[in-house]
C-alpha cells in the first residue's frame, strides 16, 4: 500500500478507489454488514449510518461516505479520509473536562479522551466550502455533538464561544477492523455547563488540572484515544498553559501527524 501522501490522497484517486463517494446513498443492510457488527450494541450500529465528509490531502470535500465505510482499516489503507473535530471544553477553574468511551462504542471503547470528539455529517450546514465556512460547520456539529454525548445544550455552549485552533491530519488504528483516518479540526471552549451524560456513549467524566491529567498518563490501568495522546504529547499543555491568549493559536495550515 503507498504511503499517504499528497498524491495518493487527490480527488481523482480517491474517486477512482471509492467510487460511491461520487454520490453516496444509503443501502440496504448485508450479509457482511451483519457479521461485521455482530456483538455490537444496536444503537451504536445504527449510528455507523451517519454520512461522513470524504476529503483529500487538502482538506477539500470529495463527496460522502458512511461512518461505517470511513473507519474499517482496509478503506483506511487505501487512503480513505474524513473530517473531524476534537473539542476541549475547560471550565472557570481552567480544568479540562474529559470523557471515558462508554464500552459500547465500536472504535476505541473504555478510552478516556478529550471532552467531545465527532464527524461533521455531509449536509448542507455543516460541511462548508471554504475554511471559514468548513469551521462554523464543524462548531454546529460539535454543538449537536455536545447535546447527544453529555446532555450539554447548546446555550451552554454558543457557537461563538468555540474557538478553532488549527486541523490536524492523523491515522491510527482501533484494532484489526477498525480505526480512524481524520483531518481533526481542534476548538477549545471555556465554560461550566451542566453535565448529563448518555451512558450509551460515555462511561465516565471528569475534570482534570495538567497535573492530574499527566498522572492518569502514568496509570497503567488506563488507556487513551490515539488522537488525544497525540495532541496531549504535542502541543495541549503549551495551549492548556495559555488559555486567556487562545485566539494567538489559530492558523490556517494543517499540522501532519502521520
Amino acid at each position: 500500500m503507498p504511503a499517504i501522501t499528497e498524491t495518493t490522497l487527490t480527488r481523482e484517486r480517491i474517486l477512482r478507489l471509492f467510487p460511491d463517494v461520487a454520490a453516496f446513498s444509503e443501502s440496504a443492510p448485508t450479509a457482511q454488514d451483519a457479521q461485521l457488527f455482530d456483538g455490537y450494541d444496536e444503537e451504536q450500529v445504527k449510528l455507523m449510518e451517519e454520512v461522513c465528509i470524504v476529503l483529500d490531502w487538502n482538506d477539500v470535500p470529495c463527496g460522502s461516505a458512511s461512518k461505517k465505510t470511513c473507519h474499517l482499516m482496509t478503506n483506511i489503507n487505501a487512503g480513505l479520509l474524513h473530517r473531524a473535530f476534537s473539542v476541549f471544553l475547560f471550565n472557570d477553574e481552567g480544568k479540562l473536562l474529559l470523557q471515558q468511551r462508554a464500552d459500547e462504542k465500536i472504535t476505541f471503547p473504555g478510552m478516556w479522551t478529550n471532552t467531545c470528539c465527532s464527524h461533521p455529517l455531509s449536509i448542507p450546514s455543516e460541511i462548508g466550502d471554504d475554511l471559514p465556512t468548513s469551521v462554523m460547520g464543524v462548531k454546529r456539529a460539535a454543538q449537536r455533538k455536545l447535546d447527544q454525548e453529555l446532555g450539554i445544550p447548546g446555550k451552554d455552549v454558543p457557537l461563538d464561544g468555540f474557538h478553532f485552533l488549527t486541523r490536524i491530519h492523523y491515522k491510527a488504528p482501533s484494532d484489526g477492523v477498525w480505526g480512524e483516518h481524520e483531518i481533526d479540526y481542534i476548538l477549545f471552549i471555556q465554560a461550566t455547563p451542566a453535565v448529563n451524560a448518555n451512558p450509551n456513549e460515555v462511561k465516565d467524566v471528569a475534570y482534570v488540572t495538567p497535573d492530574e491529567l499527566r498522572a492518569m498518563f502514568n496509570d497503567e490501568k488506563l488507556t487513551f484515544t490515539p488522537w488525544f495522546k497525540l495532541i496531549c504529547e504535542s502541543y495541549l499543555f503549551d495551549w492548556w498553559a495559555n488559555l486567556d491568549q487562545v485566539k494567538s493559536f489559530h492558523e490556517e495550515g494543517i499540522r501532519r501527524m502521520l
